[in-house]
């Protein structure tokens, strides 16, 4: 295989476009060949490397082009003058999240350029100085807090997804992160968390996120564990989730053990999957996860999927072993078993996340 080739594979590998036959293929390769093991590393760190600087040159133009409607001269002028003008500046732009880190890292910069210029033993510049200073300090704490929830305002797309383990590997749909530039996690506190994706299954509509935020402290023991197995027509389940941005539990039963024209994949629930639903948890009557919710395969009126656990637990398996700190090992112990379904949500909620993407 020439090393054209080879990229080329790699490629495939690292996007998730490869079968479950090819992937196990592949892996099996790495671990026999120390030289094609290193060439996947070091091009998944060059992928990496051109991510980040092309969010550095974007964000260089989009400063640029802030400070191209920015009239310095006016601005000086206003400051000698007017200092409560940089309130009136800040008010036209609070709309424009992007705008507000700018204004207060030029504030603080013009700021620094006059205090220089001006006589140090006049009272008045200053006393004048220190209401400046002030106002820029306000501006700049303000922005950060802005910046803090850019992403909350501005998210271009949502689904539901849920945990299994303590340290933010999250379960959702694949087609919920497609195409995605970003993503963020939003647990039911309200509290975010930026996201990646790990994996991905396109044909099984599956992904695996990893909650990458800093602030992120983990999670409790996972209280539910997860059903390989087939479930029952007619069992009780329930699921919990985001659709139109708000948590909404549903309870129901299966329908159906196969999905839209005999999809073995999926089972057909009574449980309305609505767009914000999908890749949220479906449990049965004792707590095990026993699918995933998925509103992609919802196209007939009244009829409504879930994708089955077992491919689920595939999925989980085939996560690339660079991927992770340590090998997943899912919980076995259900503590949810025997309690009334009010119970076991405020137990469940906590591990269920409304999942928030971005495009440039």
């Amino acid at each position: 295989m020439s090393d054209n080739e080879l990229l080329e594979v790699i490629e495939r590998y690292l996007n998730g476009e490869m079968s479950r036959e090819e992937q196990k293929s592949f892996e099996l390769q790495r671990k026999e060949n120390a030289e094609m093991d290193k060439k996947v590393i070091e091009h998944k760190l060059f992928n990496n490397l051109l991510k980040q600087y092309g969010e550095r040159v974007e964000l260089e133009n989009r400063l640029n082009a802030i400070h191209e409607e920015i009239d310095v001269h006016t601005l000086k002028e206003n400051l000698l003058v007017h200092p409560s003008w940089i309130v009136q500046l800040w008010r036209s732009h609070h709309s424009k999240i992007s705008v507000a880190a700018s204004v207060a890292i030029f504030v603080v910069v013009s700021v620094m350029y006059l205090a220089g210029s001006f006589n140090n033993n006049d009272s008045k510049y200053v006393a004048l100085n220190n209401k400046i200073d002030k106002q820029s300090k306000d501006i700049k704490a303000l922005s950060n807090d802005i910046k803090k929830t850019t992403h909350i305002d501005k998210f271009t797309g949502s689904g539901s997804g849920f945990a299994f383990t303590s340290d933010g590997l999250i379960a959702t749909c694949y087609h919920v992160v497609q195409g995605a530039d970003s993503v963020y996690v939003q647990n039911v506190d309200g509290s975010s968390f930026k996201a990646e994706v790990l994996y991905t299954d396109p044909q099984k509509d599956i992904a695996i996120l990893k909650i990458t935020d800093n602030q992120f402290k983990g999670l409790g023991p996972i209280p539910y564990s997860f059903k390989k197995g087939e479930s029952d027509l007619a069992e009780t389940i329930s699921t919990y989730g985001y659709p139109g941005g708000k948590p909404v539990y549903h309870n129901g039963v299966i329908n159906a053990s196969t999905g839209l024209n005999g999809d073995s994949v999926h089972y057909q629930v009574s449980i309305p999957i609505n767009f914000g639903n999908s890749g949220g948890p479906l449990w049965d009557s004792k707590g095990n996860i026993i699918g995933i919710t998925d509103a992609k395969e919802g196209h007939a009126e009244g009829e409504h999927y879930a994708i089955k656990s077992r491919y689920l637990i595939d999925a989980i398996h085939n996560i690339p072993a660079d991927s992770l700190n340590e090998r997943v090992n899912l919980n076995r112990k259900n503590t949810l078993s025997g309690l009334s379904e009010d119970q076991k949500l405020k137990r469940e909620k906590s591990f269920v996340f409304m999942v928030k993407t971005y495009n440039n």
